[in-house]
């Protein structure tokens, strides 16, 4: 296969992708496209998956984030579409322009620049004082979409997360989230788009930031709750993440986060982008056709009571 493209949103260095694949142990003859056409013939069996047509780029990428695993792959896209047709408020939306509003309370942004070993490092800044519970699933339908973009067009080991709540007041925030809502969202990001997460930092020198993680580890596993850290400066932060990959506000020598995000929203708002989410938002189930002992293995209770997620 060859190189699946690099952009300015989203760059890598050259041989990335031999490397992950290496990572993976999907580089010796044959085995990556033994791998696809293992999946690509499942879900042709699948009669309760609507889509059946994913192409080869988005299969492989699915397997990646499984470290390799055709079963894993299997589970997350079917858990996927089974999020869109079972809490599809969350995929309401295919115009991130309809959702402008978002950048006055939240940002949401893939730095473009790759860690040395190849993770993305996603910047979400928040900025708010007060808020609405539909503000905040607001920001959930937003970031779906940049997700949609990133599963369509990335190539990465994983996920290096920072949320900024510098200028936010959490008390007020953890007020407004409501768990189950934020349950689900999480679930959405990590079970369904398979956004494995090498580690996540809190950047806040408030007292709060405990409230938000008492939250999360009623319902993360346990080895999320330790990926989990809470950095108090931006000197802390380059401990963890690499100053060149930054940009100029947090101390590095990226671009700043205003042309950053201008680049990605270009990118969301495309025609072409559009049209593509408005594809996958139907790629749902039909549950009438799914196997019922299956659906009680994997789903029963779903939309309010999700089981702990994992993480690899």
């Amino acid at each position: 296969m060859a190189d699946l493209g690099s952009n300015l949103v989203l760059q890598r260095p050259p041989g990335a992708i031999e490397a992950i694949r290496k990572i993976h142990n999907l580089d010796k003859p044959g085995r990556l496209e033994e791998a696809l056409n293992i999946l690509h013939d499942w879900i042709q069996k699948q009669h309760h998956l609507t889509k059946k047509d994913f192409s080869k780029d988005y299969l492989e990428r699915t397997l990646i984030s499984c470290k390799g695993s055709v079963e894993k792959a299997k589970k997350q896209i079917d858990r996927l579409c089974t999020f869109k047709t079972l809490i599809p408020r969350f995929f309401t939306c295919t115009d991130a322009r309809d959702l402008s509003y978002v950048s006055e309370y939240a940002s949401m942004i893939a730095l473009p620049k790759l860690t040395p070993d190849f993770y993305r490092v996603l910047l979400i800044k928040f900025k708010f004082k007060h808020l609405t519970s539909e503000n905040i699933i607001d920001y959930f339908r937003y970031s779906i979409i940049v997700s949609e973009y990133i599963k369509a067009h990335d190539y990465v080991n994983g996920f290096i997360i920072i949320d900024d709540y510098r200028e936010t007041n959490l008390l007020d925030a953890v007020t407004k989230l409501n768990p189950v809502d934020l349950q689900q969202y999480m679930s959405i990001l990590i079970e369904g788009f398979g956004a494995r997460m090498k580690s996540l930092h809190l950047l806040s020198d408030s007292k709060a930031v405990d409230l938000i993680i008492k939250l999360m580890k009623q319902f993360v596993s346990d080895k999320i709750a330790k990926r989990t850290h809470v950095q108090k400066s931006l000197e802390d932060l380059h401990k963890f993440v690499p100053k060149d990959i930054l940009p100029i506000e947090y101390g590095g020598s990226e671009r700043s986060i205003a042309l950053i995000r201008n680049d990605l929203v270009e990118a969301i708002t495309s025609k072409k982008h559009i049209e593509y989410m408005e594809m996958m938002n139907k790629a749902c189930t039909d549950e009438s056709k799914r196997v019922a002992s299956k659906f009680n293995e994997e789903y029963l209770g779903m939309p309010g009571s999700f089981r702990n997620m994992s993480v690899d």
